[in-house]
């Protein structure tokens, strides 16, 4: 019997390659064959793929960047991706081509719309990306990693949730350790860009802390590069156990041993919050066009799950008090945990493959 084939495109931030990485780990134990086509920054987050995965880059075009001339090129490059990728179908037909956003997913939409073969997209955020705009009415199912998302009239979605990675499904449910008088901890993470405006009030807002609720909390900062230094240097100066990284790659065990997570409000992040189950503070991207990071908090915050603060309303007294209102109550902070659990979806993974096989059944 000839294996199945999935097709999945993906734009290269974390967001959207995180659940194609889940999608191809699931795919993969059932027998299928996968692709993956992203760009070069995709690629970059490719090699936590399984190896059996097949990829390949194509080059995007984004009419976001670049001056007139290089906008004017986007269309030709577009097309010529959609073409180069139906005459790539016609020789290995798949049975079904998910995109999970971003521009370099068109070319195998695009192709696959041509060519009428059974396609989807799995949106991560609460609100549709451009590109998964464009394709929402032209696939055959929209599937949702946020819920409520927003969709364009005429347009219903399929609530699956958001595929979380290996080792976050082993952590799901993990005990929560409510806070009290012996070490605790608190995870901060600002999304795969990490995020300088956590780096420039978090240390200072921990630091304000009451010395009896201080001299019990260690940290695990995420921050760029080009902040590490003085975010390591400041938390020294103060006596706080702290470990500044621009990167954690054992993020699933650091959040299950942590009384409190404060975070961008990026669709994996919420995920992965939901799933384990941790109170939260969640301070949304304020540049987000489509101010998706808002969108993407709505649900723990409705189940009183998380604390949502406007980067307009993130100041030092302000954020120091919303830590010390969660890490002193104890009692508050268990309820927390557990309604972020009645929002996360452990079995996402499942529910999208589901989704896929039917899709391919359908087409």
């Amino acid at each position: 019997m000839t294996q199945k084939l999935l097709l999945m495109a993906a734009g290269g931030t974390g967001g959207h390659m995180f659940p194609a990485q889940a999608l191809a780990e699931a795919m993969l134990r059932k027998g299928w064959r996968v692709k993956l086509s992203t760009d070069a920054r995709g690629a970059r987050y490719t090699g936590a793929f399984p190896h059996s995965t097949e990829i390949s880059e194509v080059s995007s075009a984004t009419f976001a960047r670049g001056g007139l001339l290089a906008k004017a090129m986007v269309a030709p490059k577009i097309a010529a991706g959609v073409m180069s990728m139906a005459w790539q179908m016609r020789r290995d037909r798949p049975d079904v081509v998910i995109g999970f956003g971003g521009f370099p997913s068109i070319p195998a939409l695009g192709a696959a719309t041509l060519l009428g073969l059974p396609r989807m997209i799995h949106e991560q955020n609460g609100v549709l990306g451009r590109v998964n705009q464009l394709f929402a009415k032209r696939v055959g199912t929209v599937a949702c990693g946020t819920w409520p998302t927003e969709l364009p009239e005429g347009v219903a979605g399929i609530h699956v949730g958001n595929p979380v990675r290996g080792a976050v499904p082993e952590r799901a449910g993990a005990a929560f350790i409510a806070p009290g008088d012996y070490p605790m901890s608190i995870l901060v993470m600002g999304g795969s860009q990490g995020a300088r405006i956590l780096s420039d009030v978090v240390p200072a807002a921990i630091a304000a802390l009451p010395d009896t609720l201080r001299q019990y909390l260690r940290v695990s900062h995420q921050a760029r590069e080009e902040d590490m230094a003085r975010v390591t240097e400041f938390y020294d100066s103060q006596g706080i156990a702290a470990d500044v990284q621009p990167f954690f790659h054992d993020v699933p065990a650091r959040m299950s041993e942590a009384q409190l997570v404060i975070s961008r409000a990026g669709a994996s992040s919420i995920a992965d919050i939901s799933v384990i189950g941790r109170p939260s503070i969640l301070v949304p991207l304020a540049a987000a066009i489509r101010d998706e990071q808002t969108a993407n908090a709505r649900g723990l915050v409705d189940a009183n799950a998380a604390v949502l603060l406007p980067e307009s309303k993130l100041d030092v007294a302000t954020l120091s008090g919303q830590i010390a209102m969660i890490l002193n109550n104890p009692q508050a902070a268990l309820q927390m945990s557990l309604a972020a659990l009645h929002v996360g979806v452990p079995d996402a993974t499942d529910r999208l493959l589901a989704l896929v096989e039917q899709t391919a059944e359908e087409g």
